[in-house]
């Protein structure tokens, strides 16, 4: 089952060669009453390493097991995640506001 998201802000900074890149999303999830937030790193923009994280306070257990369980699964949802993190890099590179 499809689970639809709306990106409420994302963020993506090089941090130097020792780190690489550093940043996060943020995002609804439709029908979830708390809004996630999904820290990432990695060296070089391909391998990902991930954490997820209610965004502000507790949250339903259940549902974020199920947006875990998707992130897992669903490579075109964390693909849109992933995107949502490098289109914040790419405007800042650019000095756009994001």
């Amino acid at each position: 089952m499809a689970m639809n998201i709306t990106i409420l802000k994302a963020e993506l900074k090089y941090t130097g060669k020792e780190d690489g890149y550093l940043g996060f999303v943020h995002f609804a999830v439709e029908g979830h009453k708390s809004d996630y937030e999904l820290t990432l790193k990695s060296k070089n923009c391909e391998d990902w390493m991930y954490s997820l994280n209610f965004l502000s306070g507790p949250g339903k257990e259940v549902q974020i097991n199920k947006v875990e369980e998707q992130i897992e699964e669903n490579d075109e949802l964390f693909d849109t995640l992933i995107d949502a993190a490098l289109d914040a890099l790419e405007k800042e590179k650019s000095g756009e506001q994001a």
